[in-house]
């Protein structure tokens, strides 16, 4: 009856209990669980031994068969909720307790008996008959020596249906044959073969990594004399990739590496060899040999785990790498003129084939990204940022210029080869890049300037004018109010049809710019084909203009030539002046 309402209290107590309460308190549970099995326990075999002794002292005493048969039966059913406490030593179930002993639990008694015996059994020294029986008033102790191993009282030989002298016999046995075990695994005889072996292994490990080093010593000379013999330089075209010093050199660090790999392999094979000497350090052989195994097999699975991602990124890779060779075939036929599309210059070809492939990469590097192994880490999203970050402050000049570099090409402004002016710089460009373009001036100084600058400031193409238009040469003279126009007119005309490689068709023509205090302003202005000539032929129009108006006796006056003279002499030479 009382075993019953136990039951129901504890039945009631889960039925009340919320189910997200049930997963966190079940440590708890089972403690009180537990707990009250033992006060039923404890109670119920107070009930029996009290029964008996009823039984004994009253009149109805019944034959021991039937006694035994009934307190059989009784502890039977204390069996079935009661599990015990096994006696686990190293992995070997000796036997179970099932009674408390006063206030210390089946667990508890276990524990102490456990530790008692590895105590005994991990000792250096041991004898068998130092396990014996002691008689007590109300127990059977298992001694060893002046120890108590254990206590065995009715109770116990109750659960087990024997009475408690006869449990104590079995369990002693029991005890001494597992401590006889644990002395044959720790005791002393062990130990010296432990050293034995420790040194013997030493000795071994000491002699092989001095034959490594005196291998290594002896054979690293004649080995790379012969390999000397029989090599030849490396060389790619005229650069010589390895001559044979660098080849010496790169043997020799290989050949150290190695035997330091092999006395790393050595060390890795010995050292948990030591430890494997003794049971109480086995367990760091397999610490020292996860320490290495453990990232090998990490490494291997994770490189077997990432090939059907490499896969793919080799299929997207041939397939963009395909697409790109497509379109350079593509660009290269525009380029050298076999295929015209109209409106797409075959100058565009190079810097469109540039612009697509950068496209073409970038799309395949999306497309690769997620695939790549930790792709998904917050570290490595972190550093992919930063870096991105970095790029993107440390470059906002040079992408400023690309994009500049990209308009102007699609802009044509001018090309290669063309002699422009920027600024107060004259020259033909040598150079076109997505960064910079470069100027060669008439004095064969080479100007280099950043693609952001051209597209912002005004740039003049002489050499697109002269094949289109035709550059018009121009210069100017001052000429005094006592000449006619016409005269003048005459000898800037003069002059220009004796310059080299100005036109005669459209015709050069006078043009009178300004009318000043002390002089008038003629400009000749004659047509020519030849902007990179355009330095000599302003050189040759002034050498002519001089001659024309210097033969005719025409002055040439000036801002601070004044048409008031006292001693000042003619402003001609007085050769041409006297013809």
């Amino acid at each position: 009856m009382l075993l019953f309402v136990v039951l129901m209290v504890g039945l009631s107590v889960q039925a009340q209990e919320p189910q997200g309460a049930v997963d966190s308190a079940s440590a708890a549970k089972d403690t009180l669980v537990q707990s009250l099995l033992n006060k039923v326990q404890e109670l119920e075999m107070q009930r029996i031994l009290m029964r008996e002794q009823l039984e004994k002292s009253g009149e109805a005493v019944r034959n021991d068969s039937l006694r035994l048969a009934r307190r059989k039966s009784r502890i039977d059913s204390l069996r079935s909720i009661t599990p015990g406490a096994p006696l686990i030593v190293e992995g070997d179930t000796l036997f179970i307790l099932y009674n408390r002993r006063g206030g210390v639990t089946p667990e508890s008694r276990v524990e102490d008996i456990r530790e008692k015996i590895m105590d005994i059994g991990t000792s250096l020294t041991f004898f068998t008959d130092s396990i014996y029986i002691f008689e007590a008033d109300f127990t059977t102790d298992i001694m060893a020596g002046d120890e108590l191993l254990m206590s065995i009282t009715d109770y116990d030989g109750l659960w087990q249906n024997e009475t408690r002298q006869e449990l104590a016999a079995k369990y002693s046995k029991i005890i001494e044959a597992k401590i006889q075990q644990l002395h044959a695994k720790y005791g002393l005889q062990r130990k010296l073969m432990g050293v034995l072996y420790v040194a013997g292994s030493m000795l071994v490990l000491g002699l092989l990594i001095w034959a490594t080093n005196f291998g290594y010593r002896r054979w690293r000379y004649r080995l790379l004399r012969k390999l000397l013999r029989r090599t030849r330089p490396l060389a790619i075209k005229d650069y010589e990739v390895l001559n044979l010093h660098r080849q010496g050199i790169l043997f020799l660090t290989g050949f150290n590496i190695v035997r330091y790999l092999i006395i790393f392999l050595l060390l890795f094979i010995f050292v948990p060899m030591f430890f494997a000497a003794f049971p109480e350090t086995k367990s760091f052989t397999y610490t020292i040999f996860g320490y290495v195994w453990n990232p090998f097999v990490g490494i291997l699975k994770s490189v077997l785990g990432f090939l059907p991602k490499f896969f793919q990124i080799v299929v997207i890779i041939v397939c963009f790498r395909y697409l790109v060779i497509g379109l350079h075939y593509l660009m290269n036929e525009i380029g050298s003129g076999r295929l015209k599309i109209n409106g797409f210059y075959a100058d565009w070809a190079q810097p469109t084939y540039l612009i697509l492939r950068v496209l073409c990469y970038s799309f395949m590097i999306v497309m690769i990204w997620p695939l790549l192994p930790s792709s998904d880490s917050q570290v490595f999203q972190g550093v992919s940022v930063f870096i991105g970050i970095i790029v993107s402050l440390g470059s906002s000049s040079i992408i400023g210029n690309v994009m500049a570099g990209m308009v102007m090409t699609y802009m044509r402004p001018f090309h290669v080869g063309d002699f422009i002016k920027y600024g107060d710089t004259e020259g033909f460009v040598i150079e076109k890049t997505v960064l910079v373009t470069r100027i060669r001036t008439r004095k064969n100084d080479v100007i280099t300037i950043p693609n952001a600058n051209l597209m912002t400031s005004q740039t003049t193409n002489y050499t697109f004018s002269a094949q289109n238009y035709g550059v018009i040469v121009h210069t100017k003279v001052t000429i005094g109010y006592d000449m006619q126009w016409q005269v003048i007119r005459d000898l800037l005309l003069a002059a220009a049809a004796k310059t080299s490689h100005l036109q005669k068709k459209p015709e050069p023509f006078v043009r009178v710019t300004a009318l000043d205090d002390f002089y008038v302003e003629y400009e000749i202005n004659a047509y020519t084909r030849k902007s990179e000539l355009l330095g000599d032929i302003y050189s040759e129009l002034h050498q002519n203009i001089l001659d024309s108006f210097h033969s005719n006796g025409v002055e040439i006056m000036s801002p601070h030539i004044f048409a008031h003279r006292n001693n000042l002499d003619v402003q001609i030479p007085k050769g041409m002046s006297e013809g």
